[in-house]
């Protein structure tokens, strides 16, 4: 009985292009590095929302972080996430 080779080629040219996108991405990004500055500036982020703009520049600030400890019996998993973003627009 012959074999139908026409839906395994199929998957092997979806799987083999998915593959190849991978390694792409994979390849391009950079790899990081960690700056205590930044660190520190998330640490001393306040719970919550927060958006402002500075007077002396044409940008708008925002800072968020979300603390919560979620706790099943005896054991726990903090969760703690800070973001701080800028946006500048400017006329060239």
């Amino acid at each position: 009985m012959p074999l139908p080779l026409a839906p395994a080629a199929a998957f092997a040219l979806r799987a083999g292009t998915v593959a190849l996108a991978a390694y792409a991405v994979r390849r391009s990004i950079r790899k990081g590095r960690t700056d205590q500055r930044a660190e520190d500036a998330l640490d001393d982020t306040d719970e919550g929302i927060a958006v402002h703009s500075a007077r002396d520049r044409d940008q708008k600030n925002a800072a968020a972080r979300f603390r919560r400890v979620f706790r099943w019996g005896d054991r726990g998993l903090e969760i703690d996430a800070a973001a701080i973003g800028r946006i500048r627009l400017r006329r060239v």
